[in-house]
C-alpha cells in the first residue's frame, strides 16, 4: 500500500496568491460577473431604501394618533396605504433582481466547476507518467471531486453574498447617517471590534481548512487502495494495520475539519453579541434624541432596522471569509495541480508516423528514474521490421523500464532511440504512441458490451472488423457461448468472465488497431496450461509481420523469438537465440534451467 506518501510535504500557497488566481481563471465569465453584480447591487439598493420610507409610515400613524388623542385630527390611512404599496413595490422589484443575479451566479459556479474538471482531465493526459506514480489515485480523484465541488460552493455563496453585503455596509450607512450622526457613530463603533475578530478568525482558520482538505485527499485515497486491495490485505492478515492508517488519517481529518468548523460557527454568535451591544448603545441614545425632538419616532423605528442590517452584513461577510478560505484551501490545490510540470507533446519538426517500416535502434541508451543511481547503462541494440525479441532477465533488471522509454513515458538520460531511423523526441507524442499497441499482464477492461471493449482499439471499426479481429485473437468462441454473444455487457469489475477470457479480448482489441510495433508483457502465469496455449497461439497471430518486443517472465513461451535479450542490473550481458544463449551456458542458461528445474521438481 502506498499510503499517503503523495501528500507529504505540500506545500501550500498563500491566501491572496490562491484568490488572484481563481479571479483571473474567472475572467473569462466577466460580462455576466458584471450584469450579476448590477442585478445585486440594485436588489440591494431597493431593499436598504425600505426601511426609511417604512419609518415615514410609522411617524404618519404615530402624528394620527397624536392628533386624535389630542382632537386636533385623525390617521391618514390612506397616505399610510401609498407608502406601503410603494414600499411593497420596491421590495418585490429588489426580489426579482435578487432572483436574477442568483440564476446568473448558479449558472457561472456551474460553468466554473465544469471548466475546472475538464481543465483537469486534459491536463491529466499531458502529465508525465512520475507524477502518477508518485501518489496516490485517491489524492488526484480529490482534486477533481472534493476541492473544485467546494470551489464550485464557495463561488455561488460567496461572491454574491459578499458583494449584497459590502453594499449594504455602504448603503445602510448613509442612509443612517441621514438619520442621525450621533447614532450612527455610536453603531459604527462596533466595527473595530468587528474587524478584529474577523481578522483573528482568517488568520487563525486557514491553516485548518488547508488540512481539512489535504485529508480529504489522503483519506480518498487509502479508502480507494483498501477498497481495490482486500484480497491482499486479507490474505496478509494486514486488517488491523490498515485500520489503523485509516485511522491516523482520519483523526487527522476529524481534527482539522473541527477546528475549521469551530471557528466558523463561534463567527456567528460573537457577532450578534456585538450586535446586540449597538443596539442597546443605539436605543438609549434614540431615545433621548426623540425626547429632545431632533429626530421623529418613525425614524428611531427605521434606524433599528438599519442598525440590524448594519451588523448583519458584517455578520455576512465573517461567513463569507470562512466560505473563502475554504474556497482558497480547494484552489490552491486545484492550480497546483493545473500547474504541474507537463510532458512536450509536439515537436518542432514532427516526424509523421505513417509508411514506418517498425525498425527500432538503441544507441548508448542510459536512463535512471534517479540521476544519481542508473537503472540502464549504455544499452545498444539494433531490431529489424518484423522481428520478435524478447527481453528477460531478474526483477529490477530494467525490462519495464524499456518499454516506458520506448513509448516516451520517461526520456532517456543519454543516448537515442531511433524508429526507422528517426529519434523518437522527434515525433509528437500522440503520433508516436499510436505506432505501439500494448497487451499488459493487467488487463484493462471497461464496463460496456464485449463488442464495445474489442472496438476500442480501433473506434471506427465495423462490426464485421471487430468479430474478425475476435476470431483471430481465438476469442469468437467463447464470446459466442455468452448469453448475448458480442453484445454481452461485461460488468464494471469484469468479473463475469475469466482472467484468460479478459487476455484474450485485449488481444483482440490490439489485432484490431493493427500497430506496427507491439509490446507484449506476457500475461499467461495466472491461467490454466490449455488457456496458456490458447492466448500463445492468439499472440502468435498478433504478431505476424509486427516487430514485436516480449517482457518475458516464462522462458519456455519465448524459445521461437528472432532475438532474445537478457539483462541484468540494467545492463545487456547476453543476447542471441535461444538456442545460441544456452551454448554459451551463460547468465541466460542459468535463468532457463532454474524455471525448467521448477516445472519438473
Amino acid at each position: 500500500m502506498r499510503g499517503n506518501k503523495g501528500n507529504q510535504g505540500e506545500k501550500a500557497k498563500d491566501f491572496k496568491g490562491s484568490i488572484s488566481k481563481l479571479t483571473a481563471y474567472m475572467g473569462r465569465y466577466k460580462k455576466r460577473l458584471f450584469l450579476m453584480m448590477i442585478c445585486a447591487v440594485i436588489g440591494t439598493v431597493f431593499n436598504i431604501v425600505g426601511p426609511k420610507i417604512l419609518g415615514k409610515a410609522t411617524t404618519e400613524l404615530f402624528n394620527g394618533l397624536v392628533a386624535k388623542v389630542q382632537g386636533t385630527g385623525s390617521i391618514n390611512f390612506e397616505k399610510i396605504g401609498q407608502i406601503l404599496l410603494f414600499t411593497l413595490g420596491l421590495y418585490v422589484t429588489s426580489a426579482a433582481f435578487s432572483i436574477l443575479q442568483g440564476m446568473i451566479m448558479t449558472g457561472i459556479s456551474n460553468d466554473v466547476s465544469y471548466t475546472l474538471r475538464r481543465d483537469i482531465s486534459e491536463k491529466i493526459n499531458r502529465m508525465p507518467m512520475k507524477y502518477f506514480e508518485s501518489r496516490t489515485y485517491g489524492e488526484v480523484l480529490s482534486r477533481i471531486t472534493n476541492d473544485v465541488d467546494t470551489l464550485q460552493q464557495g463561488i455561488n455563496q460567496s461572491i454574491t453574498q459578499l458583494i449584497t453585503s459590502v453594499t449594504t455596509l455602504i448603503g445602510v450607512f448613509f442612509m443612517m447617517l441621514s438619520i442621525s450622526g450621533w447614532m450612527t457613530l455610536a453603531a459604527v463603533l462596533i466595527l473595530p471590534l468587528s474587524m478584529f475578530i474577523i481578522n483573528f478568525v482568517m488568520k487563525h482558520s486557514q491553516k485548518y481548512f488547508r488540512d481539512q482538505q489535504k485529508y480529504l485527499g489522503i483519506v480518498n485515497g487509502q479508502v480507494e487502495e483498501i477498497y481495490s486491495g482486500q484480497n491482499i490485505i486479507k490474505a496478509f492478515n494486514k486488517e488491523e494495520d490498515v485500520e489503523k492508517d485509516f485511522e491516523d488519517a482520519n483523526r487527522h481529518l476529524y481534527e482539522s475539519g473541527w477546528k475549521s468548523q469551530f471557528f466558523s460557527g463561534i463567527m456567528m454568535p460573537i457577532m450578534g453579541f456585538i450586535g446586540n451591544l449597538g443596539y442597546v448603545a443605539v436605543a438609549i441614545l434614540g431615545g433621548f434624541l426623540v425626547i429632545r425632538g431632533n429626530i421623529e419616532v418613525g425614524e428611531i423605528q427605521s434606524f433599528f432596522q438599519y442598525i440590524k442590517n448594519f451588523t448583519q452584513p458584517i455578520q455576512q461577510i465573517a461567513q463569507v471569509t470562512n466560505m473563502m478560505q475554504s474556497s482558497a484551501a480547494a484552489s490552491e490545490r486545484v492550480f497546483e495541480f493545473l500547474e504541474e510540470e507537463e510532458e512536450d507533446q509536439t515537436a518542432k519538426n514532427p516526424v509523421s508516423n505513417r509508411c514506418l517500416q517498425g525498425e527500432v535502434s538503441f544507441r548508448h541508451v542510459s536512463f535512471g528514474y534517479d540521476s544519481e543511481k542508473m537503472t540502464i547503462q549504455d544499452f545498444s541494440s539494433e531490431v529489424k521490421p518484423g522481428q520478435k525479441i524478447a527481453i528477460v532477465g531478474p526483477t529490477g533488471a530494467g525490462k519495464t523500464t524499456m518499454v516506458k522509454l520506448l513509448l516516451r513515458f520517461y526520456d532517456v538520460n543519454s543516448g537515442s532511440i531511433l524508429i526507422d531511423g528517426h529519434n523518437v523526441k522527434d515525433f509528437n507524442r500522440p503520433e508516436l504512441r499510436e505506432m505501439f499497441g500494448m497487451v499488459l499482464q493487467d488487463t484493462w477492461l471497461f464496463q460496456g458490451t464485449i463488442m464495445e471493449n474489442i472496438r476500442y482499439g480501433k473506434l471506427d471499426a465495423t462490426d464485421e472488423e471487430v468479430i474478425e479481429a475476435a476470431k483471430a485473437a481465438c476469442a469468437h468462441q467463447f464470446i459466442m457461448q455468452q448469453s448475448e454473444g458480442y453484445q454481452t455487457i461485461l460488468n464494471e469489475e469484469t468479473s463475469n468472465i475469466s482472467q484468460g477470457q479478459k487476455q484474450l479480448l485485449t488481444i483482440a482489441r490490439a489485432i484490431l488497431a493493427d500497430n506496427r510495433i507491439l509490446i507484449l508483457d506476457e500475461a499467461t502465469s495466472s491461467v490454466d496450461t490449455r488457456t496458456e496455449i490458447l492466448i500463445q497461439k492468439a499472440m502468435d497471430n498478433l504478431m505476424k509481420g509486427r516487430t514485436s518486443f516480449i517482457i518475458a517472465h516464462r522462458l519456455s513461451t519465448i524459445r521461437d523469438a528472432d532475438r532474445i535479450l537478457v539483462m541484468k542490473d540494467g545492463n545487456i550481458v547476453e543476447q542471441g537465440t535461444h538456442e545460441e544463449l544456452l551454448e554459451k551456458d551463460g547468465f541466460y542458461a542459468q535463468l532457463y534451467n532454474s524455471q525448467f528445474e521448477k516445472v519438473t521438481a
